[in-house]
């Protein structure tokens, strides 16, 4: 097993002594930890990849490191696929925004739509968005990714489909159960490494309406087969087609 990996935002420099905050060294002394076992860290904003380090000294409240060397991996995929995603209910969102992350998905945005069943909003919908980008941090440290994904604040997806900056997301698709649309299997084989954002519904699927609104948005329709899947089971479907390829 490689050492233990933590995430520390902040640029870095060989031979740099930090103090990590109070959630990491919390890690670490759950971790038992002692002074001289080494540690990962990743997360700089100035140097993609991670760097080595050992632990220097541990407190009662707080763990200092001694940053070593960079090392220049890259472990995310080719393709930057982004999910917009009606937020499924319980704790579903939470095990999709884990399983996404290890996949290496690019950002997830949470979406109202119709048929949403978890319904979100003000102090509660920012809460909840701060504990699904805690949910992303903890899956890179597990599996090794060295760019944590964005969890966006929640909107409703007609204001996502208006906003202009959606379209420097990529190509648009939407997951869609009409007889007309093309695999996603055939689109990720003809668009190699193309960066796309993915739309897909809640429980109860995206309403006519909505599906009008992608249309005229300019997003793709594309099937992942004849099974209706739940929302978070086709999210990930899509991204091992999208990202695994």
């Amino acid at each position: 097993m490689g050492a233990p990996r933590i995430h520390l935002p902040q640029p870095l420099a060989c031979g740099q002594t930090v103090v990590l905050p109070p959630a990491a060294s919390r890690h670490v002394q759950v971790l038992r930890l002692q002074p001289g076992d080494a540690l990962t860290l990743f997360g700089d904003p100035l140097h993609a990849g991670e760097w080595s380090a050992r632990v220097h000294a541990i407190g009662r409240r707080e763990v200092t490191v001694q940053v070593q060397a960079h090392v220049a991996v890259e472990r995310d995929p080719a393709r930057a696929v982004h999910l917009a995603v009606g937020m499924p209910a319980n704790e579903r969102m939470d095990w999709l925004v884990e399983k996404a992350t290890e996949l290496g998905v690019a950002s997830v945005q949470p979406l109202l739509t119709e048929r949403s069943v978890l319904r979100l909003g003000g102090e509660r919908a920012a809460k909840k968005v701060e504990h699904w980008q805690a949910v992303a941090v903890a899956a890179c440290e597990q599996c090794g990714g060295n760019r944590v994904p964005r969890v966006l604040p929640v909107r409703a997806l007609s204001d996502w489909l208006a906003d202009p900056a959606r379209s420097a997301l990529g190509s648009g698709l939407w997951l869609s159960l009409q007889a007309h649309s093309q695999p996603l299997a055939h689109w990720a084989a003809a668009h190699p490494h193309v960066p796309c954002h993915v739309v897909l519904g809640p429980e109860g699927g995206l309403s006519p309406a909505e599906e009008t609104l992608l249309g005229q948005a300019g997003l793709v329709p594309l099937a992942l087969g004849p099974r209706v899947l739940r929302s978070e089971t086709a999210a990930l479907a899509a991204l091992v087609l999208l990202t695994l390829a």
